[in-house]
């Protein structure tokens, strides 16, 4: 897990880059104990246009869906691209401590969960702000999902996506994680089954094997029992009952080898009035995946393979049905 009361202090626009369809600008606002950077990419040819928040998933993934942990997939700059083609701004920021965003404080210790669901508010205060910018709808992926599901009950916007979200608190995930492959032994499952409890209460494990260290390192941990106080399908019903009700779209691939299809069915019926959307073939980076586990991991280093089709059309379809039109 790498580093990553908000208000925005300042906004500064950097040098950009155009392509035909948009025009991409670094961004940067200040918030309490970190400086965060963004992409916002604007399609050229719509007048005020909606904009999308795309918020990244869990370890050091970066603004363009990459991580220095063996994945390179540009899923987020792909994604970004292709809604700006169907008429949305997009705005991808780097998490705190990862890429540009710089905290004051880079120890892994002094980051908790509500660092990133209080960056996420800051970033929907700031596009509300903007007047070039229409209405403002969050993409959430994997973790991201339940990072702007958190903010977007405290931070009201017009459209919430959850993709690859789990439906479970972390704990049951990790649990059903290390219990599905045959290769942990039962004594090591013990011991993280264990740690797992302890931290689900709010308290530190102070003895870690290291064979469970990079899990459950000292450092980590109070990260993991900030996120372990969520319950994402418990938020999914508040969000169903928020005044305005937020239209949300659920979406998830069948070959995800991190996240369930039954994770989107929980948040489903969480909230029935969401759209579930079950995307045949689609893996956790976004792509049409094989049927096998090694050709379905050998995606997360193929950033010139293309984004699910279905994918795309079920997003932009959701999108411009709550999202107010391109003026």
């Amino acid at each position: 897990m790498a580093l990553s009361s908000v208000a925005f202090l300042g906004l500064t626009f950097l040098a950009g880059s155009a392509s035909a369809a948009s025009v991409d600008r670094a961004v940067s606002i200040q918030v309490p104990g970190a400086t965060l950077q963004a992409t916002l990419s604007v399609p050229q040819s719509v007048f005020r246009p909606p904009v999308v928040l795309i918020l990244a998933g869990s370890g050091p993934t970066d603004r363009d869906g990459n991580s220095p942990a063996g994945i390179n997939t540009d899923a987020y700059k792909k994604l970004a691209a292709a809604l700006n083609t169907a008429g949305f701004a997009v705005l991808r920021p780097d998490k705190r401590g990862i890429g540009a965003s710089l905290p004051t404080d880079r120890r892994e210790e002094a980051l908790t969960f509500t660092d990133y669901v209080n960056d996420a508010s800051a970033w929907i205060r700031w596009l509300s702000t903007q007047p070039s910018l229409g209405s403002i709808g969050v993409v959430g992926h994997s973790e991201g999902a339940l990072v702007g599901l958190a903010a977007v009950l405290k931070t009201p916007v017009q459209a919430y996506v959850s993709l690859a979200g789990t439906g479970e608190n972390i704990a049951d995930t990790l649990t059903r994680q290390l219990h599905a492959n045959p290769a942990n032994p039962p004594a090591l499952l013990t011991e993280a089954d264990a740690a797992i409890q302890t931290l689900r209460s709010g308290k530190p494990v102070a003895k870690v094997s290291a064979a469970l260290m990079t899990l459950f390192r000292p450092s980590v941990q109070p990260y993991l029992m900030s996120w372990m106080k969520l319950e994402p399908a418990a938020m999914m019903a508040q969000l169903a009952v928020a005044d305005p009700r937020v239209p949300t779209l659920i979406l998830q691939g069948d070959r995800d080898l991190q996240v369930t299809s039954d994770d989107a069915r929980k948040l489903s019926a969480a909230q029935p009035s969401a759209q579930l959307a079950l995307i045949p073939g689609m893996n956790h980076v976004l792509v049409d995946a094989p049927a096998d586990v090694a050709g379905n991991i050998a995606t997360y280093n193929a950033p010139q393979q293309p984004l699910s089709a279905a994918l795309l059309s079920t997003l932009t379809s959701f999108l411009k049905r709550t999202l107010s039109p391109p003026q």
